[in-house]
């Protein structure tokens, strides 16, 4: 590999471990001509997962953008980055396992749903909010109760 700083053809590894549960693995390298030290990512090539959205227009899949809608809905709540990141790597886990090259936008909203209510429940209500359009306050007491009736349920 080519260092970034020189551009000299030949660079060696210095470290290497697995990320992501084993998904990529994250290397340190040292140009052999200038001493130069920087940090490479290998992943997996994967097929890329297309969103269908409600009005029908298609976008690539964003595990960032998944993330920001999490992030957001947890602002202020004590929910660990850490759980957000499981969150994320565990759908996208899934909607990759599934063996389609499109999934609706729709069935992600509610996979999101089904695992940040076990979370934080806040943070689902914030989401949801937004997720579901909520038109008033009465759509918000309804998710309430409906919340509620779920908890006296388990």
């Amino acid at each position: 590999m080519k260092c970034p700083n020189c551009h000299y053809k030949s660079t060696k590894v210095l470290d290497s471990r697995p990320i992501e549960e084993g998904q990529a693995i994250r290397r340190r390298r040292e140009c052999e001509q200038c001493g130069f030290r920087f940090t490479t990512f290998e992943r997996i090539e994967e097929v890329p997962l297309i969103v269908v959205k409600k009005e029908g227009t298609r976008e690539e899949f964003s595990r960032e953008k998944l993330m920001r809608g999490l992030i957001r809905a947890c602002e202020k709540r004590p929910v660990a980055v850490e759980d957000l990141e499981g969150l994320t790597l565990d759908i996208e886990k899934e909607l990759r396992n599934r063996g389609v090259s499109e999934v609706l936008s729709k069935d992600i909203g509610e996979m999101v749903m089904e695992r940040l209510s076990s979370i934080d429940e806040v943070a689902y209500v914030r989401f949801s909010s937004v997720y579901r359009q909520f038109k008033d306050i009465n759509v918000f007491i309804d998710e309430l109760k409906e919340l509620i009736k779920h908890d006296e349920d388990e």
